[in-house]
């Protein structure tokens, strides 16, 4: 029997756009069946306390990193993607319809793209019909069994089996009871269903700027893998909190999150370190205060022996590397003068070196850590954030246009 694959969707987000017109190939090269879940996202976001319109409670950088992140996944995907001037629409009616139509594949792509390449209303009765009658389905039919207290029904029921389910966004798949959040997943879906994700070789050479502080565990994953960016990679050490305080951005963000969102982002940094091999154990001590390890690396100009071993010491070996003498020990390990560099950390010069870094970070559009700010040739300066933005990083140095 074969697996299923449940793709959990709402017209009103683009990812998930992206991820539709890639979810049906993903189930013939698994042999997995697929089972398309229409669910109301704003149904689920009442239920979560998020906000309705979540991209407007973004910061300006984050947003302007969400919109070219976009970007970006169309254009690897051969997609159009225009962002509608009225974004969000209204999707219930459309989610209706495809209810009252039986779930057809091809009324979900046409809906999609009336709304991410014609930017049409989907709430309307008339770009409804059309699209309706373009896949050559009854659009008087659906369009009135739409409004049958039955469908209206079934769709408040998906919502509701979504939320107790654990879904707290689009697109959301499952294989089994195994949830995985956001189109960028789409690989690890493929791994869980018994394929092969390909993984592209890459010559990077355009320099990179490698953001980065010890206190987030996805910069702890990046920082062992930033080998992968190529031999013109520039460490550059930043004080989360202090940008963070500077943006408006909660200290902990794992911690304002919902308790649903927060299990998918443990269970997501397990699967990340399974994939890139690497020992991970979340620290008994979160947060840490991470000044002095940053001081320090940035005195001993920033070497990545030293920052893999002191995110190693914190991330996989649980030790407090705000103790001066753990830091003191973990530099000289790797050959380093631990006391002397501990010492430099307290003087002035160190700590508006710092200062500085963090600054720069924020000028060049950091919002986050990891951030890789990649220097291309053709297209400028590219920001990418987050571990898994790493190979797309990557690719992006290698002179990928695709991936800028």
């Amino acid at each position: 029997m074969p697996a299923r694959l449940e793709f959990w969707f709402d017209f009103s987000c683009p990812f998930a756009y992206v991820a539709s017109t890639q979810v049906e190939q993903l189930a013939q090269r698994t042999g997995a069946e697929l089972d398309l879940r229409p669910m109301l996202l704003g149904g689920v976001f009442k239920a979560r306390g998020t906000p309705q319109n979540l991209a407007a409670t973004l910061n300006p950088a984050k947003a302007r990193h969400n919109l070219d992140d976009i970007r970006r996944a169309a254009q690897r995907a051969g997609v159009p993607l225009r962002m509608p001037p009225n974004h969000p629409m209204r999707t219930v009616e459309a989610l209706r319809c495809v209810l009252a139509a039986g779930v057809s594949l091809p009324l979900v792509h046409r809906l999609y793209r009336a709304y991410w390449d014609e930017n049409a209303d989907i709430a309307d009765r008339g770009v409804l019909s059309r699209a309706l009658a373009d896949v050559g389905l009854d659009a008087a039919a659906i369009l009135a069994r739409a409004e049958s207290p039955e469908i209206k029904d079934e769709l408040r029921r998906r919502t509701d089996e979504a939320v107790a389910r654990g879904v707290f966004g689009v697109p959301t798949y499952f294989v089994g009871d195994e949830l995985f959040w956001g189109q960028d997943r789409a690989d690890m879906v493929e791994a869980a269903l018994g394929g092969a994700p390909s993984q592209p070789a890459l010559s990077p050479a355009a320099p990179v700027d490698f953001y980065f502080d010890y206190s987030s565990p996805f910069a702890y994953l990046a920082i062992m893998r930033a080998g992968e960016l190529g031999p013109q990679v520039r460490w550059r050490p930043i004080l989360l909190g202090g940008l963070f305080r500077t943006l408006g951005t909660p200290d902990v963000p794992l911690f304002v999150q919902s308790p649903e969102k927060r299990r998918h982002t443990m269970r997501d940094l397990d699967r990340q370190a399974a994939r890139a091999g690497l020992p991970f154990h979340f620290p008994a001590r979160f947060p840490v205060r991470t000044v002095l390890p940053l001081r320090v690396t940035l005195a001993a100009g920033s070497p990545p022996p030293l920052a893999r071993a002191l995110a190693t010491a914190m991330w996989a070996e649980d030790r407090d590397i705000s103790d001066p003498a753990v830091v003191a020990a973990i530099a000289d390990a790797v050959g380093l003068d631990g006391a002397a560099l501990v010492a430099a950390a307290e003087t002035p010069a160190l700590k508006q070196a710092l200062v500085t870094s963090t600054s720069e970070a924020e000028a060049a559009g950091v919002f986050g850590v990891p951030t890789f700010v990649v220097h291309t040739r053709e297209r400028g300066p590219q920001l990418y954030w987050g571990a898994d933005r790493l190979t797309l990083a990557a690719a992006a140095a290698a002179g990928d246009i695709s991936a800028m």
